[in-house]
C-alpha cells in the first residue's frame, strides 16, 4: 500500500512535468507563451553556411602552434558574433595532420561579407590611455602592434606561483616598448585585438629589455586565453577558405518537416507494435514512451542542444532503446508468470531480473556515444550527444515511469498479460 501511494505521487509529478515539457517543446504553442529558449537548429535544418579554413602554421614555432590555433578560433568566434547569427559554432579539427577551423553559420544572409571578415588577419595593437577625471578613458594609437611581438607564453611568478603572461618583443619592438613604458609609468597601457580591448595593465616601470610580464588576479584559464589572443594577433598564421557549403532555408525547412514526420511515424509504429504484442502491458509502455519523448525533447531544448538531422537520428534511435528496455522487463515478467507468480509479483521480479541487462546494454551505448562525442566533430557529435541523453532518460523511463504506471494501475485480478502466454492458475 505504501509503495502504491509513493508510486502514485511520483507518477503525478512525472505526468505534470511531461505535460509542461510537451508545451515547452511544441514551439507554435510555446512561442505564444514566452520567447524563452526557441529551438536551436543546425545548418541542415535552418539553412546557412558551413565554412572550412586551413591554418598555415609554417612560420610558427611548434611550441606556439596550439596556442595560435586556439587564439584564432577565439578571434573568429568574436567576429562571427557581430553578424547576429543564432548560435554560431566555431571549432578546430585536425585532418591529415593539417589544422583546420570550421565555422557553422546557421541562418546567415550575407555569406560573402562573413567570409571577408572571418578571413582577415587578427590585428593586435597597444594604445596609451588618457583618463580625465571620471570621464570615459580615451585611447590613443601607438606604433607598437602585433608585428613587433615575438611570442607570448603562460608563466608563473617565483614567489606565490600565480599565473602571469610573459611577452617577448622583437629587437625593434623592444625599443618602441621601452619608450612607451618609460612615458607611461604608473599609467595603464591598453591592449586591443581587432579593436576590442582585451587587457589594460598598469605600467610599473620602464622595461628596456623587450621582455614583460602581465600580472594580476588571473586564473590559469584566463591567463592561457590571453596568451592565445596575443599569439593570434602577433604570429603569422594566415587562414585560407578551402570548403564552403551553403544550404537554403527552404531546403532546411523541408528536411526538418521530413525528420519530424519520420520521427512521429516511427514512434507511432513502435507504440502500435507494443500494444499489439503485449496488450495491456504494451499500453503502459506506450504511455511511458510518450512521457519519455516529451521529457527528452524538453532536455534537448533547455540545454540547449543544437538539433541537426544527425541529432534527430540519435534521438529516434534512443526511442527504440527505450522500448527495448520495456521488452526485456516484459519477457522476464512472462517467465515469472509461467512459474506461477501473481501478476504483481511477476512484474516486480521481472523488473529486478531485467535491470542488470538494461543497465549493461545502456552503459555500453553511453560509452560509445561519449567516445563519438569527444573524438569526432561536426554532425557526428550532434548524433552522439542526443543519443547519450536519450539513453540516460530511457533508463529512467523504463525503470521509473513504466514501473510506477504498473504499480498504480495493475491489479492481480487482471489475468491476461500478453498474447499466447499460458498463465498458471
Amino acid at each position: 500500500m505504501k509503495n502504491k501511494k509513493h508510486a502514485s505521487l511520483l507518477l503525478i509529478g512525472i505526468f505534470l512535468l511531461s505535460v509542461l515539457s510537451g508545451i515547452f517543446v511544441y514551439q507554435p504553442l510555446w512561442s505564444q507563451i514566452s520567447s524563452f529558449r526557441p529551438w536551436n537548429l543546425g545548418l541542415d535544418l535552418a539553412g546557412g553556411s558551413y565554412l572550412v579554413y586551413t591554418v598555415d602554421l609554417s612560420q610558427v614555432q611548434a611550441v606556439d602552434q596550439d596556442s595560435v590555433v586556439m587564439g584564432l578560433r577565439d578571434v573568429i568566434e568574436k567576429r562571427v558574433n557581430l553578424f547576429g547569427v543564432s548560435e554560431p559554432r566555431v571549432y578546430t579539427e585536425k585532418t591529415g595532420g593539417e589544422d583546420r577551423l570550421v565555422v557553422e553559420l546557421a541562418g546567415i544572409k550575407d555569406v560573402n561579407q562573413a567570409i571577408n571578415e572571418i578571413g582577415a588577419t587578427p590585428f593586435l595593437d597597444f594604445r596609451e590611455v588618457i583618463q580625465e577625471g571620471t570621464s570615459t578613458p580615451q585611447f590613443y594609437q601607438t606604433n607598437l602592434t602585433g608585428r613587433y611581438v615575438k611570442s607570448a607564453a603562460l608563466s608563473f611568478d617565483n614567489i606565490a606561483g600565480k599565473p602571469e603572461v610573459s611577452i617577448e618583443f622583437t629587437d625593434e619592438g623592444g625599443k618602441i616598448f621601452a619608450d612607451l613604458t618609460g612615458q607611461n609609468i604608473g599609467k595603464p597601457l591598453a591592449i586591443f585585438l581587432d579593436n576590442q580591448l582585451i587587457e589594460m595593465p598598469t605600467v610599473q616601470e620602464k622595461i628596456p629589455n623587450g621582455k614583460a610580464q602581465i600580472t594580476g588576479k588571473f586564473t590559469v584559464d584566463e591567463a592561457k586565453q590571453l596568451v592565445e589572443r596575443f599569439n593570434a594577433g602577433a604570429l603569422p598564421a594566415p587562414i585560407t577558405l578551402v570548403n564552403q557549403q551553403t544550404i537554403s532555408a527552404d531546403f532546411g525547412q523541408n528536411s526538418l518537416d521530413k525528420a519530424i514526420f519520420g520521427g512521429l511515424l516511427g514512434t507511432l509504429l513502435i507504440m502500435l507494435f507494443m500494444i499489439l504484442f503485449y496488450r495491456k502491458l504494451g499500453i503502459f509502455a506506450a504511455v511511458a514512451l510518450l512521457m519519455y519523448t516529451a521529457l527528452t525533447l524538453g532536455i534537448f531544448k533547455i540545454f540547449p542542444v543544437t538539433m541537426t538531422l544527425a541529432g534527430i537520428a540519435g534521438f529516434i534511435l534512443s526511442v527504440g532503446m527505450a522500448v527495448d528496455a520495456n521488452i526485456l522487463v516484459f519477457e522476464r515478467t512472462k517467465e515469472e508468470l509461467k512459474r506461477g507468480l501473481s501478476h504483481t509479483a511477476a512484474i516486480e521480479e521481472g523488473f529486478r531480473r531485467a535491470w542488470t541487462s538494461i543497465r549493461d546494454s545502456n552503459v555500453s551505448t553511453m560509452i560509445t556515444a561519449a567516445v563519438l562525442y569527444y573524438f569526432t566533430s561536426s554532425f557526428v557529435r550532434g548524433f552522439a550527444l542526443t543519443l547519450f541523453i536519450g539513453v540516460v532518460v530511457s533508463m529512467f523511463s523504463a525503470i521509473t515511469i513504466t514501473r510506477s504506471l504498473l504499480r498504480v494501475f495493475w491489479k492481480d485480478k487482471d489475468k491476461v498479460v500478453s498474447t499466447n502466454v499460458p498463465v498458471q492458475q
